[in-house]
C-alpha cells in the first residue's frame, strides 16, 4: 500500500489506482480482487457459483414480474422498489425444498411470499386506507373483484398535505415465470377521481383476463392522489404518496 507524501490530495479511482483518505493521511491502492474466470472454474468458489446462479435468477423473475404489472407500477414513485421487489423474489427461490443448491427456482406453490408486497415504501397502504377490503380471483371466469365499502374519506384516508381527490385502482396480472419467452397478461381498471371532501359510496373494480388460464394470478390495489388546479387533477407529487400493493395470489 502506498502513501502519498505531496500537497496533491486525491481521492477516487485513476485506471487501476485507487486514491483515498484515512486518519493517517491519503493513501494509495492497486484495484485487487478475484477474477471472473477463477470463479468460474475454482472449486473454491462453488458456493459463489451457486448463490450467483440463484440471484440471477431471482433478479431476471423480478423483471418479469415488474413487466407484467409495470402499468399499474407507474402509478407510484419509489426509487428502491426494483431492490425490495429483488430481496422478496429471492425469498421465493429459497423456498424451494426440491431443487440442489444453486439450482432453487421460483415455484409456483411459494409465490404467496409476494402477498402483501407494497410497491411504495414510503406509502403503505395499510397505513393509508383504513377499510376492510373484499377481494376475490374467479380463474375459471378470469375475473378480479375488489369491494370498497361506503367511506368518509375524512376519516378512512390518511390524505398527503395538498391533496384534493383520489382514485383506486385494481391490476390482474398473469406471469409465467419459467417460459424462456415473456409471457404475461395484464388488466387495470380504476374508479373515476373522487373528492376527498365528500362522503364516497360502495364501488367494485373488476379487472378481467382470458379465462381458464393456468399461470398464478396476481392481484394488486392502490390508491393514488391527485391535487385539482382550475379544474384539472394532477397527480401529487408525482404519485410519491400513492399507495400500491399485492393483495391477493392464485398460485394455479
Amino acid at each position: 500500500m502506498a502513501q502519498q507524501k505531496s500537497f496533491i490530495k486525491l481521492e477516487g479511482r485513476i485506471g487501476d489506482l485507487t486514491f483515498y483518505k484515512t486518519q493517517n493521511g491519503y493513501q494509495t491502492r492497486e484495484k485487487g480482487g478475484v477474477s471472473a474466470s477463477r470463479i468460474a472454474t475454482d472449486p473454491k468458489f462453488q458456493r459463489t457459483r451457486e448463490n450467483n446462479a440463484e440471484f440471477g435468477r431471482a433478479n431476471a423473475a423480478a423483471k418479469r414480474f415488474r413487466d407484467a404489472l409495470r402499468a399499474f407500477i407507474q402509478l407510484t414513485s419509489d426509487a428502491k422498489m426494483t431492490n425490495r421487489l429483488n430481496s422478496r423474489m429471492s425469498r421465493v427461490v429459497k423456498a424451494d425444498t426440491v431443487s440442489d443448491r444453486g439450482e432453487r427456482q421460483v415455484l409456483n406453490e411459494n409465490l404467496g411470499i409476494l402477498n402483501g408486497f407494497g410497491f411504495n415504501s414510503a406509502a403503505s397502504l395499510s397505513n393509508t386506507l383504513f377499510v376492510k377490503l373484499e377481494s376475490s380471483i374467479d380463474r375459471s371466469t378470469g375475473a378480479a373483484l375488489v369491494s370498497i365499502p361506503a367511506l368518509n374519506p375524512k376519516v378512512v384516508i390518511a390524505k398527503p398535505e395538498g391533496a384534493t381527490h383520489y382514485q383506486f385502482s385494481a391490476a390482474l396480472a398473469s406471469v409465467n415465470f419459467h417460459s424462456e419467452e415473456a409471457e404475461f397478461s395484464f388488466a387495470m381498471e380504476e374508479s373515476d377521481v373522487l373528492p376527498l371532501a365528500d362522503l364516497g359510496e360502495a364501488l367494485e373494480l373488476a379487472p378481467t383476463l382470458a379465462p381458464e388460464t393456468e399461470l398464478p394470478l396476481f392481484l394488486a390495489f392502490g390508491i393514488s392522489f391527485y391535487q385539482e388546479v382550475n379544474g384539472k387533477h394532477y397527480p401529487l407529487n408525482n404519485g410519491a404518496y400513492n399507495a400500491l400493493s399485492i393483495i391477493k395470489i392464485d398460485k394455479g
